[in-house]
């Protein structure tokens, strides 16, 4: 019946994402500039409007639009005075400002309803009939739970149009800088300080009111006639509600002073310096805790000197004095230094006869140690000082028994303990350069790179309970190492028939490993971090599905709950005759591309253009999530992927992409693996434009200096492995999609 249409309020087969979802949306931008000014004042003003809509379609039985409408305000201006002939007043204001509606989960919470809810046990809505004819609400379709009682299932359709989502977010900045040349003094020193503060604010309201949900009572096939019933009368809503939610305020006050001397004595020898002190100030309101209610202070002292001969020769030191607040006072400062040296051969004499033709090489290299002090949570804003909880009902004592005469007595829990060790994590960074420029055309840039860090936060592993402590231990005890290669290219082309041509491409590859690992002393070798990336991923080997229960039965026992044929077996790598923990072993490549990848160009025949920049990612391995894509959980639609290729007794295919069906999450088969372990390497279109500029003499009639019409898109094609879905969304193929988006612009600068 339901496949025959037979009564589609009887028998439901609900689209929901084609009853929710457009195929596509519009979006508006616009940008305007202003400058000009004279000697003694310049100024600039740019203002944008951006209108971003969501692909929700409006149901017009409210009078109110719960689709996503985004719209968002950015106010630009800065002015620049010449107090004196040595000194510059600059004054910078900016503002954003975001006002949203919307649905009050958000698009992609809707666009996951969508796809966890049934499309036959119930139609979106039910029409209103004879019986229903003064009944002024929507009745929403559902089902009861399997109590009887409680509305059993989701909606999407009423989610979606029970209210809406008010969220507005400012952001306000400020900043005063003053230059002041003092080549009075000496020649080539100045003076600049900048003043810089904040003010961010968030806040959201949602209005909705509590769906009318209905249920099929009964359905005569002769008559074609049904009658419904109301599931949750004394809990549904006819009018608005209202619901106050997050509300943030952050501030931020940022103060720089620079001195700086740049001079060139004999016209071959530069010297140049720079001291800069700086000072930040942040606070949070609302932080809902008293150490992260305090003010966030940092302190800083860098300097800068550097030395070149002739062009040709160049040294280079910097330092870095910095102070956190989140060490004891013994560690509470770190000194950073690093130095580098440079040679530009193409400078040099014996380099001008092939100039012309390699017109840049230039060699250079760096050395030096970084601090990081934003390790650990935000809870652990002060290592040194402990979390003491006085009154913790979690650690209550009882005292009396008899009725009547039950005392308790919350007790002390720590959540911390002090540290007064903890430090800053260092960096030790190396690098060597070389730089190469052909026929003033082509240029290249190879670069190696390599860093040790020291001093990573980490949990201790090896505390005994014997102590009995209540918190963790955490020192600065682990260590890793990184090394990669960056490339770079561009290449530029201009032609005297007004034919020009750009091309650019980057490719990075970064590998790291730890060194040292906190970690317990395992039997097994293969289970430790140390010699594997940093962001490894473990897990089990996946050799095929069971091909039946007797095959189970007599395979190693699988400690993730009941398991059987069509199930996934798993490698007892220790061979002990089961599968835990100590099986797991490093599967893949690291969570994070170890290359990446990116190339396009530009080129131009007189008033025409066209670019395109294409980006990639290889070197990386994702998960399916088996749980969030698991058909019949939770209302889940089934992928054709899955219900194209799944095992079961007609097919017993020990290969399939999906292990047998089953209505509830399967614990056995939703261990990382490498079964649902893929390849995540890809080549995106990122970006294609066209454009054509207005003829000059058109242009000079209508006072413009540019006036440019182009057209342009995003995400157009990607090239990878990886079929079931886009590969960018990783291991949900439910998830909200990525979107390709089509923009028609026109550029105008007025004289």
């Amino acid at each position: 019946n339901t496949a025959a249409g037979t009564n589609p309020v009887a028998y439901p087969a609900t689209d929901w994402r084609k009853l929710l979802f457009k195929n596509y949306t519009s979006t508006r931008r616009v940008n305007l500039n202003v400058s000009g000014g004279g000697a003694v004042a310049r100024y600039f003003v740019s203002g944008s409007y951006d209108r971003d809509n969501g692909l929700l379609k409006v149901d017009h039985r409210n009078n109110f639009n719960n689709n996503i409408d985004l719209n968002s305000y950015t106010l630009r201006t800065n002015v620049s005075i010449h107090l004196t002939k040595t000194t510059e007043l600059t004054a910078r204001l900016s503002g954003n400002f975001d006002d949203y509606t919307g649905p009050i989960s958000g698009g992609a919470q809707m666009y996951n309803e969508v796809m966890h809810s049934n499309p036959v046990l119930f139609p979106p809505y039910y029409p209103s009939d004879s019986a229903h004819q003064f009944v002024k609400h929507i009745m929403y379709g559902n089902h009861t739970a399997s109590n009887g009682i409680d509305v059993g299932y989701t909606n999407p359709y009423a989610d979606m149009t029970k209210g809406y989502k008010n969220y507005s977010r400012s952001l306000m900045m400020a900043q005063l800088e003053v230059k002041q040349d003092l080549s009075f003094i000496t020649k080539g020193l100045s003076f600049r300080t900048m003043a810089n503060t904040y003010r961010k604010s968030f806040f959201d309201v949602i209005r909705s009111y509590n769906p009318f949900y209905y249920q099929l009572l009964s359905y005569d096939k002769l008559s074609d006639h049904y009658s419904i019933t109301n599931i949750n009368e004394n809990s549904a809503t006819e009018y608005l509600s209202y619901s106050q939610g997050q509300d943030t305020i952050n501030s931020s006050f940022y103060l720089e002073a620079m001195f700086n001397y740049n001079r060139t004595f004999k016209e071959k020898h530069g010297v140049s310096a720079m001291l800069v002190y700086q000072m930040e100030d942040r606070i949070q309101a609302n932080a809902g805790d008293l150490q992260q209610s305090l003010p966030f202070k940092n302190l800083g002292l860098s300097g800068r000197v550097t030395y070149n001969y002739d062009k040709r020769y160049y040294g280079e030191f910097d330092f870095g004095y910095n102070g956190s607040e989140r060490f004891a006072s013994n560690h509470r400062f770190g000194f950073f230094p690093s130095f580098g040296v440079a040679w530009t051969v193409s400078n040099e004499n014996f380099f001008q006869p092939i100039k012309p033709v390699i017109s840049n090489l230039r060699l250079r290299a760096t050395y030096g140690i970084i601090g990081n002090d934003a390790i650990g949570s935000p809870e652990d804003r002060f290592f040194y000082l402990s979390n003491v909880n006085l009154d913790d009902p979690s650690r209550r004592a009882t005292f009396g028994g008899t009725s009547g005469t039950t005392y308790y007595l919350n007790g002390v829990n720590v959540s911390r303990y002090s540290n007064r060790d903890i430090t800053w994590e260092t960096a030790t960074k190396k690098n060597v350069a070389l730089e190469l420029g052909i026929f003033d055309h082509l240029n290249f840039t190879i670069e190696y790179y390599s860093q040790a860090r020291d001093n990573i936060l980490m949990t201790r592993a090896a505390i005994p309970l014997a102590l009995g402590l209540t918190a963790p231990i955490r020192a600065n005890v682990g260590e890793a190492i990184g090394k990669g290669v960056d490339i770079s290219m561009d290449y530029k082309q201009f032609f005297n028939n007004g034919l020009w041509f750009q091309s650019m491409g980057n490719f990075t590859y970064a590998s790291s490993e730890y060194k040292v690992y906190e970690e317990p002393h395992y039997a097994e070798a293969y289970r430790y971090h140390v010699g594997n990336s940093i962001y490894q991923n473990y897990g089990y080997i996946a050799e095929k599905l069971f091909v039946d229960d007797q095959e189970a039965a007599n395979s190693p026992l699988q400690n993730f709950g009941p398991y059987g044929g069509g199930d996934i077996k798993y490698l007892d790598v220790n061979r002990d005759g089961q599968i835990t923990e100590a099986d797991q072993v490093p599967i893949g490549y690291p969570k994070l591309p170890e290359i990446v990848y990116g190339f396009g160009f530009s080129a131009g025949y007189k008033n025409f253009d066209i670019s395109a920049f294409f980006q990639g990612l290889a070197n990386e391995s994702f998960w399916i999530n088996p749980t969030a894509t698991s058909p019949f959980q939770n209302n889940t639609e089934v992928l054709k992927a899955y219900a194209d290729s799944y095992w079961s007794e007609d097919n017993r295919n020990i290969n399939a992409l999906w292990p047998r069906l089953s209505p509830t999450v399967n614990g056995n088969d939703t261990q990382t693996s490498t079964w649902f372990m893929r390849n995540g390497s890809f080549l995106r279109l990122k970006q294609v434009e066209i454009g054509y500029a207005i003829p000059k003499s058109i242009q000079n009639k209508l006072h413009t200096t540019n006036l440019r019409i182009y057209v342009n898109g995003s995400n157009l094609f990607t090239f990878s492995k990886f079929k079931l879905w886009d590969v960018e969304m990783g291991g949900n193929g439910l998830g909200y999609p990525i979107q390709k988006v089509f923009n028609v612009g026109l550029n105008v600068n007025i004289n």
